[in-house]
């Protein structure tokens, strides 16, 4: 099969996962190019249509008219920096990562272990995302939706709102409305490219759509209420009337699959999520 690479639309750490990808094409066989929409499969970086990435948009759209495969390379929610997204048409839960039902050797080798449910906490954590993104297809702006989610909350309880937004999406003085709801502005990790600090131990509960917060509050403990495009909600919660009293599944299998949705360079370079996405492509 012809790859088509897409580098001068990815961000600007994205040059050594496409180099790893293209390294595990070769390695299998495939012929490799780069902006050629004559290619069977598109590999692009990122769904978020926006700065470098907003060209995607385009292959994206010409792509799913089509019916033809897109391959996302994206930053990884696991290992920052360290682990990355390689999904067939996504990277959430609309995408296709590989089979499921893993054993738990992987997350055990990237060091996932989840947390005992919790049963209290002091506040309501709701995290915002970037409007640009594919993940925010068919949603209001960021400001209704938040607007939305605190009154529904309201409607079962008056414990302490935190409002995260995404660090390059703020949304500003929209809490400045409600009565009880601080904003937590993100903290950028010194010595990262762009890993910010996330800390829930002390909240009862975690609202977002479909972005990381809802994997890493899940493996916290911490219920989570998401869309149904998240990769947590098959074991997270989706209705905030539960907002007091959320369903807190099993989640080992859930983890099991979720830690063959990231892979390092190395694994990337060695063809370990190419071979997943194999059966899909042909």
């Amino acid at each position: 099969m012809k790859f088509s690479l897409w580098r001068q639309y990815g961000a600007l750490n994205s040059g050594p996962v496409f180099d790893a990808f293209s390294n595990s094409l070769v390695g299998a066989g495939h012929d490799v190019c780069n902006n050629d929409s004559g290619s069977d499969v598109d590999v692009i970086w990122s769904v978020l249509w926006h700065g470098r990435m907003a060209q995607n948009k385009d292959i994206w759209d010409n792509n799913q008219r089509n019916k033809k495969p897109t391959i996302v390379l994206e930053v990884g929610g696991i290992k920052r920096g360290t682990t990355w997204k390689v999904a067939l048409n996504g990277i959430n839960r609309d995408a296709y990562f590989g089979p499921s039902n893993n054993n738990s050797s992987r997350a055990e080798q990237l060091g996932l272990k989840l947390q005992p449910w919790r049963t209290e906490g002091k506040y309501i954590l709701i995290c915002g995302q970037h409007e640009k993104s594919l993940q925010w297809r068919g949603m209001p702006n960021m400001t209704a939706w938040l607007g939305n989610t605190i009154n529904t909350i309201r409607e079962h309880t008056d414990m302490p709102i935190y409002w995260r937004p995404h660090p390059r999406y703020p949304v500003q003085y929209v809490e400045k409305d409600f009565k009880n709801v601080i904003r937590q502005t993100p903290v950028k990790i010194e010595s990262t490219y762009d890993d910010y600090d996330f800390d829930v131990r002390n909240a009862w509960a975690t609202v977002c759509w479909s972005s990381n917060p809802g994997p890493h509050s899940v493996i916290a403990g911490i219920p989570a209420f998401v869309g149904n495009s998240s990769l947590a909600y098959d074991v997270a919660n989706s209705n905030l009337h539960d907002i007091m009293n959320p369903n807190m599944p099993e989640r080992q299998q859930w983890l099991n699959d979720y830690a063959h949705t990231e892979y390092t360079l190395d694994e990337i370079s060695a063809g370990k999520p190419l071979k997943h996405l194999t059966s899909k492509l042909n």
